[in-house]
C-alpha cells in the first residue's frame, strides 16, 4: 500500500472537539475504536466510536494521562467487535499538523504493543490541534507510520493535510480567477484532493474536464466502455478517430483532461473497469471525493455503500428525458444529490430503486426476453441531449463548490430536482428512511454490504482486443499533440 488515510464524521469530530479542546486550555485525552477500509493503494482507518473515559480512567493535569485499565477497557470492547483501537489527545495552543513531542511519543509507543496484541490491529494515535486541524499515525510495531490526510466528512468536507506527504500544488497564474472566488488558503486544500469521476460519457468527461481546470493536481477516471459513434452526439471533444480506434472513454477523458488542466504536474489515473466489479471498488476507495456519473442502478447502489460505510462522499447526478408518442419532447427532469452523512442516501431519496438494483444484479435488466414480458425499456439507449448533459454536469459541480467551498458558510442541500417544462427547481423534502439499510451500516469500511461480483455480462469489453503496445503509441501520440497544442 502507498499511503495511509484517516476519516471521522462531521458529527462525531463535534463530539471529540468538546471534550478534547477544554473551555480551561488544558490537553485532554480519549479513545476510540476504528474501522479498516482497504483501497488498491490506500487503506483508511475510519472512527467507528468514541469511548470517552469514566471517572478515574484519566488525569488533567497541564498535560493528559490514562490508565492502563481505561486502555485494555476500550480495547477488549474493540477486539470483540472485531476493530482497532485509537488514542486521541490534544494541542490547544497548536496549528496545523503536529507532530510528536517526546512525551506524547512514549505515551502512544507504550500502548502500540498492548493494542496490537488485544485487537490484532495496530494502534492509531490522532492529535486535535487548537484550530481544529487533525494529524494522525498508525503504529507498525514500535514506530508510527504517518498518515497523508484526515478527512471529516458530513455536509462539507474538510481535510487536514500532511504537508510532507501531501504538499499542496504551486499556485498558477491560470488559476488566478479561481483563486479570488475562495482564496489561496482553500485553494490549496481543494487542488490536492483526489477526486474520482465514475461514467466518463457526456456529463462524466465534462466534469473531468472542469476538475482539471479548476487546477486539482490529481483526478481519476473509471469507465469500463468505448468510444461508438452513437456517443459523439453527447461527449464532447471526442473524434472520428476516436470511434475507428475503439478508443476507451476513460484514455479521451484523460487527453481532454490533460488539455483542460492548469496544475503545473497534473496527473490523470485512468480505470477501465466497472466500479460493480471488486477491481473497480478498491480504486475507488483510494479518492476522497467521488462524482457519480452512471446510468444505471446497481452502479449507484455501489457509490452510495462506499459514501457512507467509507466516509467518501459522493456527488450524483442524472437525467431522464420523456418523449410523447410522435417523438416530441414532453419533458426533461434532471437530479442532483450528494449522499454524505448528514443527508438521506440516494435510496432515501428514490435516485436508487433497490428492486431494480435486485433485478440488474440478477441479469434481468440486460434480458430481451424479460424486458419484452415485463414491457419495459433498455436501461441502455435512453433519450439524452448534449445541451441538457451540460446542466447536469453543472449542478453536480455546483455541490462540489458547496461541500468543499462552503460558500456563506452553507453545506449541501438534500437532493435538487429540476422540471424544464416549468422550469421548476424543486427541494426535495426527504428524510432518513426507518431501516436504512446504508445509513445505519456507516463508518462500518471493509464490512460494508458487498454488492460487488467479478462478472458483470453489459461490462464485458467486446471489442477487438488492442495489444498494450498499440495503445501505448496511441496515447504517445495523443500526448505529443496535446504538447504541441499547449506550447
Amino acid at each position: 500500500m502507498d499511503g495511509h488515510s484517516v476519516a471521522m464524521t462531521q458529527e462525531m469530530h463535534d463530539a471529540l472537539a468538546r471534550h478534547l479542546l477544554r473551555t480551561d486550555g488544558q490537553e485532554d485525552i480519549c479513545l476510540a475504536t476504528y474501522e479498516v477500509s482497504t483501497g488498491a493503494r490506500r487503506v483508511s482507518r475510519v472512527l467507528h466510536s468514541v469511548e470517552l473515559p469514566r471517572d478515574g480512567e484519566r488525569s488533567v493535569h497541564g498535560n493528559a494521562t490514562i490508565t492502563g485499565s481505561y486502555v485494555l477497557r476500550v480495547a477488549a470492547e474493540a477486539a470483540r467487535d472485531g476493530r482497532g483501537l485509537v488514542m486521541l489527545h490534544s494541542h490547544p495552543r497548536g496549528e496545523g499538523w503536529q507532530r510528536l513531542s517526546g512525551p506524547d511519543f512514549d505515551a502512544e509507543q507504550s500502548y502500540a504493543v498492548l493494542a496490537q496484541q488485544v485487537t490484532g490491529l495496530p494502534l492509531v494515535g490522532m492529535t486535535l490541534a487548537g484550530d481544529t486541524t487533525w494529524s494522525a499515525r498508525i503504529w507498525s510495531d514500535t514506530t508510527p507510520v504517518w498518515a497523508e490526510a484526515v478527512r471529516r466528512v458530513g455536509t462539507n468536507l474538510t481535510i487536514s493535510w500532511n504537508n510532507a506527504l501531501r504538499p499542496p500544488p504551486k499556485v498558477e497564474e491560470a488559476q488566478s480567477r479561481t483563486i479570488s472566488a475562495w482564496g489561496e488558503s482553500r485553494h490549496r486544500d481543494i487542488t490536492r484532493m483526489r477526486i474520482l469521476v465514475v461514467g466518463v460519457g457526456s456529463v462524466g468527461l465534462d466534469v473531468a474536464q472542469r476538475l482539471a481546470a479548476t487546477g486539482l493536481a490529481e483526478i481519476g477516471v473509471m469507465d469500463h466502455d468505448r468510444i461508438h459513434e452513437v456517443n459523439r452526439d453527447r461527449m464532447i471533444g471526442a473524434t472520428r478517430r476516436d470511434v475507428r480506434l475503439h478508443r476507451r472513454k476513460v484514455d479521451v477523458a484523460a487527453r481532454l483532461a490533460r488539455r483542460a488542466a492548469t496544475a503545473r504536474r497534473f496527473v490523470v489515473h485512468t480505470h477501465h473497469a466497472n466500479i460493480c466489479t471488486p477491481e473497480g471498488r478498491a480504486a475507488a476507495l483510494d479518492y476522497d471525493l467521488i462524482f457519480s456519473c452512471v446510468d444505471r442502478p446497481w452502479p449507484r447502489a455501489v457509490l452510495n455503500t462506499l459514501a457512507y460505510a467509507d466516509l467518501i462522499p459522493v456527488i450524483d447526478g442524472g437525467i431522464a428525458i420523456d418523449t410523447f408518442d410522435d417523438g416530441a419532447m414532453r419533458a426533461a427532469t434532471r437530479r442532483s444529490q450528494t449522499a454524505t452523512p448528514g443527508r438521506p442516501c440516494l435510496a432515501c431519496t428514490g435516485q436508487i430503486d433497490m428492486s431494480e438494483v435486485a433485478l440488474e444484479m440478477g441479469g434481468n435488466l440486460d434480458d430481451p426476453g424479460y424486458i419484452r414480458r415485463a414491457q419495459r425499456s433498455p436501461v441502455a439507449g435512453r433519450p439524452n441531449v448534449a445541451a441538457l448533459c451540460a446542466a447536469v454536469s453543472g449542478s453536480q459541480l455546483e455541490h462540489f463548490v458547496t461541500l468543499v467551498a462552503r460558500p456563506g458558510g452553507q453545506g449541501v442541500p438534500n437532493a435538487l430536482r429540476f422540471a424544464l417544462a416549468t422550469h421548476h427547481l424543486e427541494h426535495l423534502p426527504h428524510d432518513t428512511q426507518p431501516y436504512c439499510t446504508t445509513e445505519s451500516h456507516t463508518a462500518t469500511g471493509d464490512r460494508r454490504a458487498d454488492l460487488s461480483r467479478t462478472d458483470i455480462p453489459w461490462a464485458r469489453d467486446h471489442a477487438a482486443p488492442i495489444s498494450t503496445v498499440r495503445r501505448w503509441v496511441q496515447n504517445l501520440l495523443d500526448r505529443t499533440v496535446e504538447k504541441f497544442l499547449n506550447a
